[in-house]
């Protein structure tokens, strides 16, 4: 079995960021979305894996081959950003001869037992109720649990299970036959040649899909969701630093992940932040934050915020004569 993950995305929600860095990248509980994504493949057993790469793929490129060795691993480059389903397809020849495919989006934070997905005989789509489904894929099923419908961001939902971007097919011809038919017949939704019509078009010829729900999943696109899959992470085992070393004259409220080579000095830092390799943080307060690496924070209060790689930010400094009975607020 191969493990597809495509990660040729823009990331425009998460903009400044991703000017310079692709989402998947992005540091998360102390390492970057992908490496979670790999991880997790690995422990159920996975070594072969093709990344279908776009904008800025050099730089998911040469973090892989840096820090996933242990991976037999190829990329794709998808010339034009024309869908999941036209990403899928640019990588078929990678995967023609699998007998299983599992695809997984490269922005995508899971919890789930892969391994009960992987057990399963069939093709499998991961799913999870939400409360507008109108932003996502939609899966319908009937009584007994398999789906007989995917629809791409409905105007109507005629189901509330959305497609968390996690799937296994066993029918790995048939989905390239399907990818085929949509892109030679020039069959778009939202202006894209999107996964959930190919899929489609296999239960139309009669391919069977049954549906796994996932605990949680995280699509990290927002800067909102990005903290809030940054907190709920450190608050789980194995995520958030321990053993610290004493800070000079600063404060650590956990859980919060702090990378190796950091120095922070008359601070206090937490909880639910992580700060990445070599960053410098002097009198400051950082709370519930994502920092990247070589950065300096000197003088400044932050709270919900994201603060890119060789960041820089220093607080402003006043000189103040005030009377009695003044209010004033600095925003």
């Amino acid at each position: 079995m191969k493990a597809l993950i495509p990660v040729a995305g823009v990331g425009t929600r998460l903009r400044p960021h991703t000017y310079t860095q692709p989402k998947p990248l992005l540091p998360v509980a102390g390492k970057p979305i992908i490496s979670f994504i790999i991880d997790q493949l690995v422990e159920i057993g996975i070594k072969d894996y093709v990344f279908v790469i776009g904008y800025l793929g050099d730089k998911i490129m040469n973090y892989i081959e840096e820090n996933h060795q242990n991976i037999n691993r190829e990329y794709v480059k998808q010339p034009q950003r024309l869908g999941l389903g036209h990403a899928v397809w640019t990588a078929r020849e990678q995967f023609a001869k699998e007998d299983e495919l599992f695809i997984v989006l490269g922005d995508t934070i899971f919890d789930v037992d892969l391994k009960q997905m992987l057990d399963k005989p069939n093709s499998v789509l991961g799913i999870k109720k939400v409360d507008d489904p109108r932003n996502f894929g939609v899966a319908e099923m009937d009584e007994d649990g398999n789906v007989v419908r995917v629809v791409e961001k409905p105007k109507i939902p005629k189901s509330n299970m959305a497609l968390v971007g996690l799937y296994k097919c066993t029918e790995v011809s048939q989905l390239i036959d399907a990818l085929e038919h949509i892109i030679q017949n020039n069959i778009k939704t939202r202006g894209e040649f999107q996964l959930t019509d190919g899929i489609q078009h296999m239960i139309d010829k009669g391919a069977k899909f049954s549906a796994i729900h996932v605990n949680n999943w995280f699509d990290c696109g927002k800067k909102e969701v990005l903290l809030e899959t940054n907190a709920i992470l450190l608050g789980k085992s194995g995520y958030a630093s321990e053993n610290l070393p004493d800070f000079e004259n600063s404060i650590i409220i956990h859980p919060v992940s702090i990378a190796k080579g950091c120095s922070i000095n008359n601070s206090i830092v937490g909880p639910n932040v992580t700060v990445a390799e070599n960053t410098v943080i002097d009198s400051s307060i950082v709370k519930n934050s994502i920092i990247g690496h070589f950065s300096r924070i000197e003088g400044v209060v932050l709270h919900s915020s994201v603060i890119g790689n060789d960041a820089s930010i220093k607080g402003l400094s006043q000189s103040l004569n005030i009377g009695d009975n003044n209010e004033i607020h600095f925003s």
